[in-house]
């Protein structure tokens, strides 16, 4: 064989040699590119299978709170009373709004939600799918007030009806004078201020007077911490806002409540159901955290003890649950009772009276 002939052949091995390592490393990395992502995707798996057999459950010692900026003052002094008695214990209370809470406390983040409106039927569903299982235990009544700044003269009262030419969404773009509200108030700038679309607040106050959940104007200043709009509503002459009781009584010598259909917000007309918008507040503990970490027990326990609440609450300038309604949180408490509360446990006396009389006109009718 000829020197070239055989320097042919050998680069010719040579070469097919190099393709052959080649082609094993090229096919090894695939394989091992498989492999890791055969592996992230079992991690994940595991991962979302650890979440709903933990339900939330936390480390014992940690307690993680998240949701309504309205709620959060009163589990803020709860909490922080609980640590003067158990300082190990660390909790963290946040306000992102409700419907994040939820969103945190159906993913298993955190064991217990802040709510200033009862979780809602999706939000249940992925709970369960979640195998996040929750008690519904009412902590406080609210009567969410309107407010303006102290230098408006000429508004006092405002209906619920002018409340919905207000707020609905026809009126966006088109209704921004008061006088379009009310003839008899002046021609002047009307300025806007509510809480954001993750508020429960918001939600709430959406029902209540558009008559449908998260239907409104979308042209306001809008924000999920109160204390933003308590700024902006005392900083602007020609303002208008919404947010729940407490935030006006801590900042009543920089805003002016309007009377809603004639009715003053206070305790009373809360608790009696009188005010129009008055509404119950909540807290949502996961049940699996109550089994699982003893921390979680013992907080809830402190919450709602006798005398404790009604502190928490007075503190927070919100309205006291009436005697039964408080009486039914603890019961369903200590029964572990899951799921949502009747709603003539939740609201105090005045939805149980509004209820009573609906059966009674109901029983007059089939009389007649």
């Amino acid at each position: 064989m000829s020197r070239v002939a055989r320097s042919s052949l050998l680069v010719g091995v040579f070469l097919l040699t190099l393709a052959l390592v080649l082609a094993g490393c090229g096919g090894g990395g695939e394989e091992e590119k498989k492999k890791e992502e055969e592996k992230k995707e079992d991690t994940g798996k595991e991962k979302t299978e650890d979440t709903k057999a933990q339900g939330g459950g936390g480390s014992p010692g940690q307690i993680a709170v998240e949701g309504s900026s309205t709620v959060l003052p009163i589990t803020q002094a709860a909490a922080e009373g609980f640590n003067q008695q158990n300082p190990d214990v660390q909790i963290t209370v946040g306000g992102a709004g409700t419907g994040d809470g939820f969103e945190a406390f159906c993913s298993g983040d955190t064991q217990i939600s802040d709510a200033s409106r009862p979780i809602n039927d999706e939000e249940a569903q992925t709970c369960e799918e979640n195998g996040i299982e929750f008690l519904e235990l009412p902590v406080a009544t609210d009567a969410l007030s309107v407010v303006v700044n102290p230098q408006n003269d000429f508004a006092d009262n405002i209906t619920l009806d002018q409340l919905r030419t207000l707020w609905e969404p026809d009126a966006e773009g088109q209704i921004t004078t008061w006088n379009q509200v009310n003839p008899e108030w002046p021609e002047q700038q009307l300025n806007l201020y509510g809480p954001g679309t993750q508020s429960g607040t918001f939600d709430y106050f959406t029902e209540k007077v558009n008559g449908k959940s998260k239907e409104s104007r979308t042209d306001y200043q809008a924000s999920e911490d109160d204390n933003v709009l308590v700024q902006g509503i005392s900083g602007d002459p020609n303002a208008l806002g919404y947010f729940g009781l407490g935030y006006f009584e801590q900042n009543r010598q920089q805003l002016k409540a309007l009377t809603v259909d004639s009715v003053e917000p206070s305790v009373e007309t809360a608790q009696s159901g009188e005010y129009p918008l008055s509404r119950p507040l909540f807290i949502y503990v996961s049940a699996q955290a109550l089994d699982e970490n003893p921390s979680v027990q013992e907080f809830v326990d402190f919450y709602l003890a006798e005398g404790n609440l009604e502190q928490f609450v007075e503190q927070a300038q919100f309205v006291p649950l009436a005697e039964a309604a408080h009486q039914e949180a603890r019961e369903r408490f200590q029964n572990r009772t899951t799921g949502t509360a009747p709603e003539d446990a939740t609201g105090g006396e005045g939805k149980g009276k509004e209820k009573g009389k609906e059966e009674e006109k109901k029983k007059e009718e089939e009389k007649k």
